[in-house]
């Protein structure tokens, strides 16, 4: 797929999520009782866990969690934009990104690029889509498709060089690549705490979308592409 790949075709994402909401105890009780049921199997690393205490950890499935921003990154040549859906209101802005999706990503050339994006970022947004009751553009509905016609790349997939054992994290990669670190402020498993401790929505949009400029400059490395220049990155 990257021998003919046109980085024009390309939409790079990342996501943040957050637990449905700000503490266990707010729960209805019928979640109450299911998240004490996936805790069981959270607890067998962390034998005296509670789930009260690992309730911090219900954003990273889509049955207990909500996306809080969904970042958008796009070249057209020298130039990389990034453009940010973002809000306390998950509806309206999986509602926006859909309308990007079949309006500039909807033929069989476009693909979807994200770092564990096929175990994470993609299959995440389709599920809490469908959770909002909204239907799921064609290049995130995978039903009836074949392998070779689902139009996801994922970098750490394209890492793994058909190892399935092996995970390697976007901070590791940049790294290894000498791309600056997007973890230069917060990491993944802060996003939660800044959403319903500290309440700073922006804080965390802009450390999503320097988790899409990395993922891009990682395909750009992959590609044996020069970086993108700060000067011609642009927030729109």
């Amino acid at each position: 797929m990257l021998k003919d790949l046109n980085l024009d075709d390309v939409l790079f994402l990342d996501i943040e999520t957050v637990p449905a909401y700000a503490d266990f105890d707010q729960q209805p009780d019928r979640f109450k009782t299911l998240w004490e049921k996936k805790a069981e199997l959270l607890r067998r690393n962390e034998p005296e866990a509670t789930p009260d205490e690992l309730y911090k950890r219900a954003g990273i499935y889509a049955e207990f969690g909500k996306i809080v921003c969904i970042s958008c990154g796009f070249t057209n040549g020298n130039e990389f934009r990034i453009k940010s859906y973002y809000g306390d209101n998950e509806k309206i802005l999986l509602q926006e990104f859909a309308d990007l999706l079949n309006r500039h990503y909807s033929t069989n050339r476009h693909l979807l690029c994200a770092h564990n994006g096929k175990e994470f970022d993609f299959p995440y947004i389709a599920r809490r889509m469908l959770i909002n009751s909204l239907e799921l553009p064609g290049i995130l509905n995978l039903a009836g498709k074949k392998p070779w016609e689902v139009r996801h790349l994922d970098t750490m997939e394209l890492w793994k060089f058909g190892d399935y054992k092996h995970y390697t994290s976007l901070d590791l990669l940049a790294a290894i690549f000498e791309i600056p670190t997007p973890k230069d402020d917060i990491d993944g498993s802060m996003v939660g705490q800044v959403y319903w401790e500290e309440k700073d929505l922006d804080r965390i949009v802009k450390y999503c979308q320097k988790d899409v400029l990395t993922i891009a400059q990682l395909l750009q490395r992959y590609l044996g592409l020069p970086l993108f220049k700060d000067e011609n990155v642009a927030i729109v």
